[in-house]
């Protein structure tokens, strides 16, 4: 593959969940995490999974990502079956997780260790190409402890993509960071999403940032996580999160939510 169709990408993945069912088991008790979940998601697909929290979002990424197996049922990326973790399906967490002895650069280069076939002038330069994505690249020489919070998810979120998996899995990405940063970083995914168009499922319990991101939301109830409903976006993007068409669908989405929380919405 040319450093220019490495650039480029490999096309994205589509997901198909086919009845999955996960129990977490100790000597004293059993904990139904999952039952019967079942979901599609379409090649190039911005999927949000909403819900309580013990609902199984992060569960189900887990599995999708091939970090946990299920005790019913299987995961299919492109008409084959998950069975471990792979290259093609990354997983970016709430923490970024960046090595401290490293800098920018050094850290986005760190993923490309996935990409053995790449020489080491070709890592640099998709590596820099991937910060330059997510407007880091003034910074490629600093070093961790002189990056704010959501500079820090910007060069994880730039490692990630760096390796062009088809399927990004993200767990909360955001939650940790002040309202000011998650409203620039909604800017930024939703241009990069649009400028690389991968196969993106994100878990948050923010239902205002699950309808500025994604294309279609999926509501989750809890004990064990099920899927209750799922609601197509139709907004334009870029999306203003704090816009009043966005309001309007983040109030039904909280609306259906409390009503499985609360037991008002039957089971």
């Amino acid at each position: 593959m040319s450093l220019q169709e490495e650039l480029q990408g490999l096309p994205p993945a589509k997901l198909a969940v086919e009845s999955v069912s996960k129990w977490f088991r100790t000597s004293r008790q059993s904990v139904h995490a999952l039952d019967n979940i079942s979901l599609e998601i379409a090649e190039g697909e911005f999927v949000c999974l909403v819900g309580p929290s013990g609902c199984g979002k992060s569960t189900l990424l887990d599995i999708i990502a091939g970090l946990e197996v299920p005790d019913e049922g299987r995961v299919m990326a492109d008409n084959e079956p998950v069975l471990n973790p792979g290259r093609h399906r990354l997983v970016m967490f709430q923490e970024a997780a960046l090595f401290p002895w490293l800098d920018v650069i050094g850290n986005v280069m760190f993923g490309l260790k996935l990409k053995p076939g790449l020489r080491n002038k070709e890592r640099l330069e998709v590596a820099k190409f991937f910060i330059q994505l997510v407007g880091l690249e003034k910074f490629s020489h600093a070093h961790v402890h002189e990056l704010s919070g959501g500079m820090k998810q910007r060069v994880a979120l730039a490692r990630a993509l760096a390796p062009n998996p088809r399927v990004l899995l993200m767990d909360e990405p955001f939650a940790a960071l002040d309202a000011l940063t998650r409203e620039q970083l909604y800017s930024d995914i939703q241009r990069i999403w649009q400028k690389r168009r991968k196969t993106i499922l994100f878990v948050t319990h923010n239902v205002r940032e699950a309808v500025c991101l994604a294309d279609r939301v999926i509501l989750f109830s809890r004990n064990p996580g099920q899927i209750r409903e799922q609601f197509e976006i139709p907004l334009p993007r870029p999306r203003d999160i704090n816009s009043i068409e966005l309001a309007e669908h983040a109030g039904e989405i909280t609306r259906a939510l409390k009503g499985y929380v609360t037991g008002e919405v039957a089971e």
